[in-house]
């Protein structure tokens, strides 16, 4: 793929922590880099850091966790390709890392080793990251992007790059929002979802292969209660524990069995009892009300966690892994928070 993408979960409504001004711990996989943020509101990062997406004031990789500077009372974090962002207990954002498409959203295109705010954001209760854009999700319900616009990912009813916030066209009533490398979900309060950006594997779920610059619904979805964004592929759990999905296939990512492209929902086999989903690359998470947690599609990387290489089109069991709080996929790499994380 011309853009690899993290992929990055957000399951923040507008009654969580954001609001409550107190950090759930909390992980995030970006390209080749994480984030974890932990109770005591700081952020943790660990990985590539070429662009200054550890945040760490260096350009130096690290294979084990460093203190993003100067960061304390965040409330829930995002991590894009190579660029990072954070929610402060006030309602401001920050960001650090690759900007040269403006995903800092700091009004330049100037990388950054260390948080800047996001120019004029206020209100924010939720974030995320695709691969060179971000999106924002304020309390009103309202949504705003910055970044790349290439394929409409904004949302803004144009392909206009901005390196600061704009809103997305006409969409309120948000209660959650994810990102990939060029398209962009929201969750409504109603449990029905939208999408906009790039549409080539028919990951905005609206029955066609149309990119689309400003919000549309996916089709027949109600009851959502998360989404996920994957490289070319959508994720959304219902309120039943039950997961759909839409977009490519081709690696078995959609979960239903096949490798058939789908454009429009399909159910994830044999899923129930889920109460969080993450997307990566090519490859998906699902946590369960047990603190198991089962994975499918691409495994080159051993990213499934079942002890193989094996791709798998339904989901299986993540090796010997109980008591998981969280979930979060990077490109081909997994991860998992417990209750430990102080």
């Amino acid at each position: 793929m011309k853009y690899l993408v993290p992929l990055l979960l957000v399951l923040l409504c507008l009654l969580c922590p954001a609001v409550a001004g107190a950090a759930t711990p909390m992980v995030a996989g970006g390209d080749d880099h994480n984030l974890a943020l932990k109770s005591d509101g700081t952020v943790v990062a660990w990985g590539a850091n070429y662009a200054g997406q550890l945040g760490d004031s260096t350009a130096t990789n690290r294979n084990s966790p460093v203190a993003v500077t100067g960061l304390t009372g965040v409330v829930t974090v995002a991590a894009g390709g190579n660029h990072s962002i954070a929610v402060k207990t006030d309602g401001t954002v920050v960001a650090w890392g690759a900007n040269y498409d403006g995903q800092l959203g700091d009004s330049t295109t100037t990388d950054r080793n260390s948080p800047v705010a996001v120019t004029g954001l206020t209100g924010v209760v939720a974030v995320a990251a695709g691969y060179v854009h971000s999106i924002a999700l304020k309390s009103d319900g309202t949504v705003v992007a910055w970044g790349n616009n290439g394929s409409g990912q904004l949302g803004d009813g144009t392909t206009t790059t901005r390196s600061s916030p704009v809103a997305v066209t006409g969409l309120t009533g948000v209660v959650a929002v994810a990102a990939s490398g060029l398209h962009s979900i929201a969750l409504k309060s109603d449990g029905t979802v939208v999408g906009w950006g790039n549409n080539g594997y028919g990951q905005l779920g609206d029955g066609t292969t149309t990119t689309r610059t400003s919000p549309v619904a996916v089709l027949g979805l109600t009851a959502v209660v998360a989404v996920a964004a994957g490289d070319v592929h959508s994720l959304a759990l219902k309120s039943d524990g039950t997961v759909v999905a839409w977009g490519n296939n081709g690696s078995g990512q959609l979960g239903d069995g096949t490798t058939t492209t789908r454009s429009s929902p399909v159910a994830v086999a044999s899923l129930t009892g889920v109460v969080a989903v993450a997307a990566g690359q090519f490859h998906n998470l699902a946590l369960k009300s047990n603190g198991t947690v089962l994975a499918w599609g691409s495994n080159g990387s051993g990213q499934l966690g079942d002890s193989t290489n094996s791709w798998r089109n339904s989901p299986v069991a993540v090796t010997d892994l109980t008591g998981a709080v969280a979930v979060g996929a990077g490109v081909q790499h997994s991860l998992r928070s417990n209750s430990t994380v102080r």
